[in-house]
């Protein structure tokens, strides 16, 4: 079982880039920016069935983690203003980086499953992946509002 949910891993993470590779080829708007996290929260349903619930202390580690492994993902996630529209600009790191976290994880989950039931873990994992996606979405809106304040279009008049 933690062989197939590892390859999960990585596969979703080779998701993740691909999905970000085409973002670059679309502009970016701010609902864009804001619904993964949204759509992500459903995951948190999972705490309703007992063996998946952790201790307070786990849940603010996790997601502290996740905190800072956002940090990555922030640096290497930047807007570039074409034409009229933003674009979210294609970063070479961005790849090794989202690898390097999986491989973090990957690693974390080794060390910790012995510690931890498998459920009970999921949902620590689960408390990192949405720690580390609120702050990312969170910093990506604060620098798309500023550079649409650059791009204001002007307004066509109606009659």
């Amino acid at each position: 079982m933690a062989i197939f949910t590892s390859v999960v891993a990585v596969a979703m993470a080779l998701v993740v880039f691909a999905v970000r590779m085409r973002a670059s080829n679309r502009p970016v708007t701010a609902k864009k920016i804001i619904l993964p996290p949204f759509f992500m929260s459903t995951g948190a349903l999972m705490f309703v069935f007992p063996p998946f619930r952790v201790t307070w202390m786990e849940t603010a580690e996790a997601f502290v983690v996740g905190m800072l492994f956002s940090i990555f993902l922030i640096k290497t996630s930047t807007f570039e203003i074409r034409g009229n529209d933003i674009y979210l600009k294609r970063s070479k790191a961005f790849l090794w980086i989202l690898l390097g976290l999986v491989g973090v994880r990957l690693l974390l989950k080794v060390i910790l499953s012995s510690s931890f039931e498998v459920a009970a873990l999921s949902g620590m994992f689960y408390l990192l992946a949405f720690g580390m996606i609120v702050p990312w979405r969170l910093a990506m809106y604060v620098k798309f509002k500023k550079l649409e304040q650059e791009t204001i279009r002007p307004v066509p008049p109606s009659y």
